[in-house]
């Protein structure tokens, strides 16, 4: 049986002899169905036709992307503390390369996922580096290929290795995740933010969306819970989900006038 890939997200689904009918995911008003309809791949078409790149983004973190883009486009992060690595969200292709470059690295000894248009491959990245995956329970539902390797967390906050704190924030998805990483920027403290909060293009600004490729907005409390999740932190940089999309300074600042614009913007 083949654990089928939809095109479109990403998204790795549970074994099955035919690709599913559908991908959930892609049908939710949140993502969308591409102009060619639904789509599947293999992990192993995606390892003959794709590659991973890896960026040192400054000591401690390094960048994982696909190239040529594949699906979403999004890169995960490995972030390196004194008790292991940490995978800080997920990216489709894992192949043998991918592998020994990690393990070069120190292996994975934990995953953390900010919400399901980024699940990808975790299942077998979990598998690869023996690491347990941490998803809110509040996106159980989303979970398209179940596995032992999943561990699913409740409440506000859990903190992980190294310490660093996954923060829920709630917004895009209600179990939507952050994770604050202290030891970041030189020790000012970073966000890794995923789509969550959402890097703009100008860098100077984030912003924030019930869904994305449809532009339907976050309603102005929502906006709030998000702003207030991360209140507690302190953090002078954002990485947001894709390469260029970090705010090098002054990020707990950029949220705060961002968000006093937006909800401006909405009339909240």
């Amino acid at each position: 049986m083949t654990s089928w890939i939809c095109v479109t997200c990403g998204t790795q689904f549970a074994p099955s002899d035919r690709p599913p009918a559908e991908c959930p995911i892609c049908q939710d008003e949140r993502q969308y169905i591409g102009l060619h309809g639904q789509r599947w791949t293999t992990l192993e078409e995606l390892q003959r036709s794709h590659d991973n790149v890896f960026r040192l983004l400054e000591p401690g973190l390094i960048g994982i992307g696909t190239t040529p883009a594949f699906a979403i486009g999004q890169r995960a992060l490995l972030v390196r503390t004194a008790e292991g690595n940490l995978l800080w969200d997920c990216i489709s292709l894992l192949d043998r390369t991918t592998v020994e470059l990690v393990r070069a690295l120190g292996g994975i000894q934990a995953i953390a996922i900010s919400h399901p248009h980024f699940y990808a491959s975790m299942v077998e990245w979990a598998h690869a580096f023996d690491a347990p995956v941490h998803v809110h329970a509040a996106d159980s539902r989303w979970v398209l290929r179940p596995d032992a390797a999943l561990s699913f967390w409740e409440g506000d906050t859990r903190e992980l290795l190294g310490g660093l704190t996954v923060i829920r924030t709630g917004g895009h998805f209600e179990g939507g995740t952050v994770l604050h990483w202290p030891q970041g920027a030189d020790g000012a403290g970073a966000l890794l933010s995923g789509d969550l909060i959402m890097v703009v293009p100008d860098r100077r600004h984030v912003s924030f969306m019930y869904s994305y490729p449809n532009l339907i907005p976050l309603g102005p409390e929502r906006v709030r819970r998000v702003v207030a999740a991360v209140a507690p932190y302190r953090f002078d940089r954002i990485y947001g989900a894709w390469w260029e999309r970090v705010v090098e300074r002054d990020g707990k600042a950029c949220v705060e006038r961002s968000a006093a614009r937006y909800l401006a913007a909405i009339g909240g």
